[in-house]
């Protein structure tokens, strides 16, 4: 759907480079991404001659399991309550090798979400928990229908939890986090 609105020229792709929307991303370095080039090894089968022939690899949507989703948390002081923002989305793209075992998982590219908002309202999410498929894409991101982690908090170094802590310091440090947002809104209250 994403990669629709981008041929439809709804949406602008950014650089993965920087996770602040500055740099667009050409179509043709995004096609190159997205549809690579790879030489394989051919057997003609009538004359038995082995030849290298150059091949496009589609890639498959289907290969996108998972989204990385930048957001900002800030509190609203006129209804003294947190408030979250989502300002971009990235689609994780997972490289198998032969087997079918998961390689790794890489984004694509960002969209900035208040951007592509309207054409994300425009479609149709597929969901358990709208069965008769009234919700649309942007529904399920405002109403928060996700699973999900923290990745990264603004630092002066501009670095992710993985790159300072193991896998599992990671996850207790993520939950630190999401239960200091949540301290942070209870303590305002008082009883």
């Amino acid at each position: 759907m994403l990669e629709n609105g981008i041929r439809a020229g709804a949406i602008t792709p950014y650089s993965m480079e920087a996770d602040d929307f500055s740099t667009p991303m050409d179509t043709a370095e995004l096609y190159k991404k997205l549809y690579q080039v790879d030489t394989i090894l051919v057997n003609d089968p009538e004359t038995g001659i082995a030849y290298y022939q150059v091949v496009r690899l589609d890639y498959n949507p289907e290969d996108v399991l998972r989204y990385r989703i930048k957001e900002m948390w800030y509190f609203d002081k006129q209804h003294s309550t947190m408030q979250v923002r989502i300002l971009g989305i990235a689609p994780l793209f997972i490289s198998k090798d032969e087997y079918g075992d998961i390689r790794y998982e890489s984004p694509l590219f960002w969209v900035y979400y208040p951007d592509c908002r309207e054409w994300l309202a425009h479609h149709k999410a597929p969901t358990a928990h709208q069965p008769s498929g009234l919700m649309t894409w942007e529904d399920l991101f405002e109403m928060r229908y996700f699973d999900s982690y923290i990745m990264k908090e603004t630092n002066i170094h501009g670095r992710r939890l993985r790159d300072y802590l193991n896998d599992q310091d990671m996850l207790t440090e993520a939950d630190l986090l999401k239960q200091s947002l949540f301290n942070f809104e209870h303590d305002l209250w008082s009883y």
